[in-house]
């Protein structure tokens, strides 16, 4: 590829390429470390594969059945990291298992939980399973044929993209460089350092000189690598996974996990309050990983999902919304894409100067993926820079704890903020709402209101401190309020954002953004 003259010049120590859950994870651990980073994200933080997720933060009990062990034990211990250090963000979930005698003896989903439960054990306080009658639990309401065994046990849920937001607001604050709708258009390997061009969302082209890359581009691994004349990534297989949103399926707080007859099982989620997220399909694809949408085939196989045991059905008209992503496994000899293997591997490339490229890996492993990847690239430097995120400060948001303690301090410092409002924020932002309200003494200094307890003031602090720039980086990633605003209320916002541009979009030839 023939390189155009660049305008700045940028050094480096590591340069991340993909702002999805693991760029965001490797760019925080090595910042923390006081190495001079910067990541790039051709699109917005989260925007694809990161956000698409089911909100879970697990062990995987469904691994267990296919023997990897390793890989459950491994996410249990990071759950239980996750919670201590988001607890705004990562908080317990109850699930339910309604028995399929045709599907799985009684006993051997008792033993599966019962060893989850010696795996996750020591770790949380989180409840161990329990067995009970549907017809006498309010979880079985809702069902059909209550007239059977269920069992309980506890995992927990996430706010996806923010969890990836976390670790960039905390990257940038350690110093690291963050420039979204950034491309890496050309990587010149030399002896000890890489040339790297990379073109903004306006056309303007940044030369960066780093030390080492990162590959953190998830599913377009594989193209980056081609596209740029690198290492090639490790085999991948790309597997499509869907969800669809209904109304409230069930009054209690628990997520079911439904048994299938094709041996996969299916997630039912309370979400957002008044929603039931259904999720998620396994499907192999081909094609830009951008353009993942659900297709009639993925919507008719969750109704059916969940019509199995629900007593009042769902259809393609219920669904309120729907999302996909593609999910980057490393490539395997499973014929269905549900058993291929949610691991990783990190593949190191030191013909002078070193690119490192991640494959695979899930969204509850990601911190211990950050941290291995970085001790990669320190090698003999790693024991004099050790790992930090394990038990280091919490994820920014989380330094007032779980969501009613958060909520709790909301309500008793701004006693004008409405109920709705403090929730959200109390589980979205944490402790950083204080930076929205900043001198605020009332409701009405919060500025214009989009509909769905929206402000100005939270748009301005998700454009200046967030990197939002359009709605939907606000009403999809940065919150959920997609599923309340009408039309008419997202073209409000919409214009707003167009009357209100930030000062400057951080680029390359920025420094510090």
């Amino acid at each position: 590829m023939q390189c155009r003259p660049a305008e700045y010049w940028i050094v480096l120590d590591v340069l991340v390429v993909g702002g999805g859950i693991n760029g965001a994870g490797i760019a925080r651990d090595a910042a923390g470390r006081g190495l001079r980073v910067a990541l790039c994200e051709q699109h917005d933080l989260a925007q694809h594969t990161s956000s698409a997720s089911s909100k879970l933060i697990h062990g995987g009990l469904r691994y267990l059945q296919q023997g990897h062990l390793s890989l459950v034990r491994q996410a249990l211990v990071e759950r239980a990291i996750l919670l201590r250090t988001a607890p705004h963000l990562v908080t317990p979930l109850p699930f339910l298992i309604p028995h399929e005698p045709t599907l799985r003896p009684a006993w051997m989903l008792r033993a599966g939980l019962w060893l989850y439960d010696q795996l996750g054990s020591g770790r949380t306080a989180l409840p161990r399973h329990r067995c009970l009658r549907l017809d006498q639990h309010a979880v079985g309401e809702g069902l059909r044929d209550r007239n059977r065994i269920g069992f309980t046990y506890c995992d927990a849920k996430v706010h996806d993209a923010r969890l990836v937001l976390a670790n960039i607001i905390d990257a940038h604050a350690l110093g690291a460089q963050v420039w979204t709708r950034t491309r890496c258009v050309f990587a010149d390997r030399r002896q000890r350092h890489w040339d790297v061009t990379l073109e903004d969302s306006i056309g303007r082209w940044h030369r960066v000189q780093t030390r080492t890359m990162v590959n953190a581009t998830g599913p377009w691994a594989a193209a980056f690598a081609d596209d740029l004349d690198l290492a090639a990534a490790p085999p991948l297989r790309l597997v499509q996974g869907s969800h669809i949103v209904v109304p409230a399926l069930f009054p209690h707080d628990h997520a079911l996990l439904l048994q299938q007859p094709d041996g996969r099982v299916v997630f039912a989620i309370p979400y957002e309050d008044r929603f039931t997220l259904v999720g998620t399909t396994d499907v192999d694809y081909t094609g830009d990983p951008a353009q993942a949408i659900i297709d009639d085939a993925q919507r008719q196989y969750l109704c059916a999902a969940v019509n199995r045991s629900v007593v009042h059905p769902v259809s393609a008209t219920d669904i309120f919304h729907s999302f996909s992503g593609v999910r980057p496994l490393l490539a395997s000899s499973a014929d269905r894409p549900s058993a291929a293997g949610r691991g990783y591997r990190l593949q190191l490339d030191l013909e002078s100067a070193p690119l490192l490229t991640i494959a695979g890996g899930k969204l509850t492993t990601y911190r211990l993926l950050a941290e291995r990847a970085v001790d990669l690239l320190l090698g003999n430097e790693a024991g004099r820079r050790p790992g930090w995120t394990r038990d280091g400060r919490p994820l920014p948001g989380g330094e007032r704890g779980p969501p009613p303690a958060v909520a709790a301090w909301l309500q008793d410092t701004w006693p004008w903020l409405p109920a709705p409002l403090v929730q959200r924020w109390a589980r979205s932002q944490g402790s950083r709402a204080a930076h929205i309200i900043g001198d605020a003494r009332s409701l009405e200094a919060l500025g214009e209101h989009f509909g769905g307890h929206l402000y100005a003031a939270e748009v301005r602090y998700l454009r200046d401190h967030e990197w939002a720039l359009h709605a939907d980086d606000v009403l999809w990633r940065r919150t959920q309020l997609g599923l309340l605003l009408d039309d008419a209320q997202q073209a409000r916002l919409t214009a707003w954002l167009q009357q209100h541009p930030p000062t400057a979009l951080p680029t390359p030839g920025d420094g510090d953004d």
